[in-house]
């Protein structure tokens, strides 16, 4: 299992002096455990977060102290891209967790390769398990996909040992759609004989104002 090393944190530290020098402010609580601030090493903590995403249980040390937690929400900054702060969640010890697992899709449709479109309507699935059940990621296999119409629900995916499915069974996660061609816009040719050019008009006007004479 992961771990990451954490130190206990004032609430009165100066957070941005706190990134400036290389460690992110986070937070850690759980449903018995009072929500305490912490930092991480922030290049520490990104290689974890890459490596577990939030999905998998990842060792929290802090001091003496061990804690099976998961990352439960990390604040991004927009511009930068870098983890501002970040919660950890705290797993009771012999309780179930529900996590949002990511799926991999793989394999390779038959439909889409002839030209229909894939249309991914899932790309996490909720499911229930141990710890140490928990999947780093769920396959979906899309070669079953042949033709247009043909769809994957979320029970004909293939959960692993000891894994529940967490959402209604025919929810769907994948399908195939007919590849809508955009229909040429029709030129219609004007009418030649409407068109009056400014000339022409004015010695219209010009013949007409002299027969009234």
């Amino acid at each position: 299992m992961t771990t990451i090393n954490a130190t206990k944190r004032d609430v009165k530290t100066d957070l941005s002096k706190l990134r400036e020098e290389g460690k992110l402010p986070a937070v850690f609580y759980g449903p018995k455990e009072e929500s305490t601030p912490i930092t991480v090493g922030a290049i520490e903590f990104l290689k974890v977060w890459r490596e577990a995403g939030e999905s998998s249980v990842v060792t929290l040390k802090e001091g003496e102290n061990e804690h099976e937690v998961l990352i439960q929400e990390v604040d991004v900054d927009a511009i930068t891209g870098f983890a501002r702060h970040a919660d950890f969640y705290v797993i009771e010890k012999g309780k179930k967790v529900d996590v949002a697992t990511p799926l991999e899709f793989v394999g390779e449709s038959p439909a889409e390769k002839a030209g229909s479109i894939l249309i991914k309507v899932m790309h996490e699935l909720e499911i229930t398990a141990a710890p140490s059940k928990l999947p780093h990621e769920i396959e979906v296999d899309i070669s079953v996909l042949a033709k247009v119409g043909d769809q994957i629900h979320a029970k004909d995916i293939k959960l692993p040992d000891g894994v529940e499915l967490n959402v209604e069974p025919e929810e769907v996660v994948v399908l195939i759609q007919e590849a809508n061609e955009e229909e040429e816009e029709e030129i219609v040719a004007p009418d030649l004989d409407s068109i009056v050019v400014e000339g022409e008009k004015k010695s219209e006007e010009d013949t007409e104002g002299e027969g009234d004479k």
